[in-house]
């Protein structure tokens, strides 16, 4: 059984697939088509932590396909009321799918191990994998000529990420090692990605082109996507104020856009704090791809769901 718990349970020709799935969908739905390909399948969403983007990007995504979805929150009693053995797999009789949106990573693996239905991973402290999937297909229809996308037009562009090695950053990195893109990250010292995830990475991807700079400044002239997130992450309220006085140099803000290529995009995962990590002018500046960015989270899932859950149709449709 599969699951996605974080990007590394993808070979390079099942993320390129997922994406090109997304760009048929998209296509379709742009055409007013909406075909049903998974009628009559429903996904469950788990959700330990609140959720905009996540939630409805799913729902939508599963409604458009003509499947459906329900929502699981503290009233289902997970870890509370039974033991997980028996939550997971009395889960699974009724699921397709679960999309579980946790506080701790732990938790989509304990889900997993139990094999009683396909896991995605809505978010965790380690990884975001379905957000990466949406920033990627971003920037390739950025970089792509016209509504001609093309996933081999990605390599090579140089992702620069601004601001805490969370866990957006770790899936971004690995992401752009999969696909032979450059990513650099620049934050302060302590605020790294964890070296254990690095050496994953190129113990996964040997050609991986990972690098490191402590001021934004020294990587903005060759960056094709400046990506921010907010400094402080949920769960991390109490180190807010520290927070805010050590990522002050990492404001993305016009000055550091100016160092940049004219043809670079900006990025955001949102929910943004307008005027902390990035500015308002920059945001809703002509540079900013932010809110497709987000529109593309249904997108990119709807690609994933289909390829998890209706291969047949991906072998039929689908080319690289």
């Amino acid at each position: 059984m599969r699951h996605l718990l974080t990007l590394f349970d993808l070979t390079a020709t099942e993320v390129r697939t997922i994406l090109a799935t997304a760009v048929k969908l998209k296509r379709l739905l742009n055409a007013g088509e909406r075909p049903p390909i998974l009628a009559g399948q429903t996904v469950g969403l788990l959700f330990e932590k609140p959720s905009l983007r996540t939630r409805v990007s799913f729902e939508a995504g599963m409604n458009q396909l003509g499947g459906g979805s329900l929502f699981l929150g503290e009233d289902v009693g997970w870890g509370k009321r039974e033991s997980p053995a028996d939550f997971t797999r009395v889960l699974g009789q009724f699921l397709d799918a679960v999309i579980c949106r946790a506080k701790a990573h732990s938790r989509v693996e304990e889900l997993a191990r139990f094999d009683a239905m396909p896991v995605i991973n809505g978010l965790t402290d380690v990884s975001h994998p379905c957000q990466a999937l949406a920033d990627i297909l971003t920037v390739g229809e950025v970089f792509s000529q016209a509504d001609n996308f093309d996933v081999d037009a990605l390599a090579g562009r140089h992702v620069l990420f601004v601001g805490d090695g969370n866990n957006v950053a770790r899936s971004l990195a690995l992401i752009c090692a999969i696909l032979d893109m450059p990513f650099t990250l620049a934050c302060p010292n302590g605020y790294e990605i964890d070296q254990a995830w690095i050496e994953r990475i190129q113990q996964a991807y040997p050609n991986a082109k990972l690098s490191r700079v402590e001021q934004p400044a020294d990587a903005i002239e060759s960056a094709d996507v400046i990506y921010t997130d907010v400094w402080t992450s949920m769960g991390q309220e109490a180190e807010q104020a520290e927070r805010r006085r050590i990522f002050a140099p990492y404001r993305v803000d016009s000055t550091l856009l100016g160092g940049a290529p004219k043809t670079a995009c900006v990025l955001h995962c949102l929910p943004a704090i307008r005027g902390e990590e990035i500015t308002q002018e920059v945001i809703d500046g002509p540079q900013s791809e932010i809110i497709r960015q987000a529109g593309n989270r249904m997108h990119a899932q709807k690609g994933l769901l289909v390829w998890l859950l209706a291969p047949q149709w991906v072998a039929e449709n689908i080319q690289l």
